[in-house]
């Protein structure tokens, strides 16, 4: 009796003069399916645990500075006090946060971020208490002062990216682009947060939540101790300030920075002329979620010329998309069309920083990258700190409206400091700029 064909054999027959082979067996691809970068980028052990912490502890760095706006220009009636105080956290900020990152580079990050976190917290509530019980203007500037010490969250998150994705350049673009989008998420989740608290329950709830956040963020990302790296004790290494090309960087962080804050105080005043303070958490949202989407996007594709080649270019983006939101604000007076317009303008942030920041840990050694990333932010503070004041100031003394003209120029700064100081200055420190594959 004849077998039955073997499904692993094709099956030969003839229809009229033509020869024909079906073939039964399964159809499989190829190969396995390449898994794209951003799932590549989390398959590392222990990356997705460190980072749930990270991103609870980020989240109140989008609070706390609507919060203490909303808190303090709710209970004593002036966004220029509102303004000064948080730019005088921020300046604080500033001048504590590299000595901060420096001991983090030294002793660990378990060591230091975890005390650093629980002054800064006291610090917050400090403020709350002042606001709550009318204490003098002073206490609200010391109090916010106080906050100075919060560690580099983000900062700490790129450094263990580094020392995980040592030698492999693409994928930590692709670590860089995610770190850049996770701030944007957090900064776009956490004025929405902070206004829904402060306008539902009590003006002090969204600082009271983000301190509470801020310490159990910590607490999980500090207790992740297979991926943090070495600490280093005695590093003869350059100190990041003195690198060449850090300089230039860390002033286009400061004017990049003056962008932000003017952005939040110059809203929040607006939303509130409209009749609608509650909203404009939402509203600052959708900037940031328009950059969320661009630096995920940004992320997943290898830029086709050098780092420091494309920077001036995003920067000449943002000047222009800037100019969207005051176009909106001036012509139309809408909150619904200033919305549309932030979210847009908020495309260019993303891209801009993660190229910024490429550039100053390749002007950074190893052994001091949290204290090179620390001093970024602490330029972008500044600037925000800058920002905000002259925000607050415009808005206090001409219009809400007029005061979007104050990110406008920020940007048209940033973009000439790049171009006159970060082009022409030549290879970083580290490395030569990235270029693409062959």
């Amino acid at each position: 009796m004849p077998q039955p064909p073997s499904p692993d054999i094709p099956l030969l027959t003839v229809t009229a003069d033509t020869l024909v082979a079906a073939d039964f067996r399964p159809r499989t691809r190829s190969g396995p399916r390449a898994r794209g970068p951003y799932r590549r980028l989390f398959a590392l052990p222990g990356a997705r645990a460190f980072t749930a912490g990270n991103l609870i502890a980020r989240l109140p760095m989008g609070m706390f500075s609507v919060s203490a706006v909303v808190m303090i220009a709710g209970t004593r009636g002036s966004y220029a006090l509102a303004g000064a105080v948080t730019a005088a956290g921020l300046a604080a900020t500033a001048v504590v946060a590299p000595w901060t990152a420096r001991l983090v580079d030294r002793y660990g990050q378990a060591r230091v971020a975890l005390p650093a976190t629980v002054f800064a917290v006291l610090g917050s509530l400090a403020l709350l208490l002042c606001v709550r019980h009318g204490a003098p203007d002073w206490t609200l500037f010391a109090s916010y002062a106080a906050t100075a010490t919060t560690p580099n969250t983000g900062g700490m998150s790129r450094a263990r990216w580094a020392h995980l994705l040592k030698g492999d350049p693409k994928a930590l673009h692709t670590a860089n682009s995610f770190e850049q989008a996770a701030d944007e998420l957090c900064f776009m989740l956490g004025p929405v947060l902070a206004a829904f608290l402060c306008g539902t329950f009590f003006p002090e709830a969204g600082t009271l939540v983000g301190a509470v956040l801020l310490l159990t963020g910590v607490l999980l990302f500090t207790a992740q101790r297979s991926t943090e790296p070495p600490a280093v004790r005695a590093s003869t290494a350059r100190a990041p300030f003195r690198a060449p090309g850090m300089r230039p960087l860390l002033a286009v962080c400061l004017a990049t920075g003056a962008v932000f804050g003017s952005m939040e105080v110059v809203t929040i005043a607006f939303a509130d002329a409209q009749g609608h303070r509650t909203a404009s958490g939402v509203v600052l949202a959708l900037q940031a979620a328009g950059s969320c989407a661009a630096g995920l996007l940004f992320g997943a594709i290898r830029p086709a010329v050098s780092e420091r080649s494309l920077l001036p270019w995003c920067l000449a983006g943002m000047t222009v998309l800037m100019t969207l939101p005051l176009l909106a604000a001036g012509l139309t007076g809408s909150l619904l069309v200033l919305a549309a317009a932030l979210l847009a303008a908020g495309m260019a942030t993303a891209p801009t920083m993660v190229i910024t920041m490429t550039l100053v840990q390749r002007c950074t050694s190893e052994g001091r990258l949290n204290e090179g990333m620390t001093l970024a932010v602490t330029g972008l503070l500044g600037g925000i700190a800058c920002g905000s004041a002259a925000g607050g100031w415009t808005v206090e003394h001409v219009s809400a409206t007029a005061g979007y003209g104050v990110p406008v120029a920020a940007a048209a700064i940033a973009l000439l400091v790049a171009l006159c100081t970060v082009v022409p200055f030549g290879p970083s420190n580290r490395s030569n700029d990235s270029l693409p594959a062959h």
